[in-house]
């Protein structure tokens, strides 16, 4: 599978990979590098497992980069996440840092990237993730990636037994009732998606809400 992750994006990766602790590349830099190439993406979601709060991990994040002459700038900072902006030669993508304290359900992969090794989470961690994700943002590469990862032989249903050990507040039927309120057809413009493809988008909403009514027993 070709990487849709930009030079920019794998030399960042590359940079960070000799840190210690390791991170963990998720969300759709994850599925775009190493898993799926469905899509692109404009960020870099760097988790560290296990950890309740990222210390001094951001500012050794940038040093890293600067010291490899790429441009940074936080752009939002808690002492769980921080947001950077990293640029070189007008190219510019976002990188999250994130301290995870809730353990994976799924241990996570080595992937080279040129000549580092890096740990990138499992498509069954990130399915588990991204259901997740449905009921906290309306995003329509949410429900993208959620298709993606199903029709890669995703397993639904191991997700859904898994997803409650990532947020105890998870239900399948909470998810249903938040998709059959996801206003695809709104949102597509914005994503640039074309009518038919819009059109499939919803039609896999409305399997997606059958089959998680169904895993519920209602």
């Amino acid at each position: 599978m070709p990487s849709r992750l930009t030079p920019l994006q794998e030399r960042v990766l590359a940079v960070l990979a000799p840190m210690t602790p390791r991170w963990t590349l998720t969300g759709g830099g994850a599925l775009a590098g190493f898993h799926l190439g469905h899509r692109t993406t404009r960020d870099l979601d760097l988790f560290w497992h296990g950890h309740a709060e990222l210390g001094e991990l951001p500012r050794e994040v940038m040093r890293r980069l600067e010291a490899a002459g790429l441009t940074t700038e936080v752009v939002q900072t808690t002492p769980a996440f921080e947001r950077l902006r990293v640029r070189e030669s007008g190219e510019e993508l976002i990188v999250d840092l994130v301290a995870e304290r809730v353990p994976t359900v799924s241990a996570p992969l080595e992937f080279r990237v040129g000549s580092q090794t890096v740990l990138v989470d499992s498509p069954h961690e990130i399915l588990v993730n991204k259901l997740g994700t449905l009921l906290q943002r309306r995003e329509l590469r949410d429900l993208v990636d959620v298709r993606a990862l199903l029709e890669r032989d995703g397993d639904l249903e191991a997700a859904l037994r898994d997803a409650p050990r990532k947020d105890g507040g998870f239900s399948p039927l909470m998810v249903a009732w938040i998709l059959e309120r996801f206003p695809v057809t709104d949102l597509a413009p914005l994503s640039g998606l074309t009518t038919a493809e819009t059109r499939e988008l919803e039609r896999f909403k409305l399997e997606l809400i059958a089959r998680l009514t169904r895993a519920a027993g209602a």
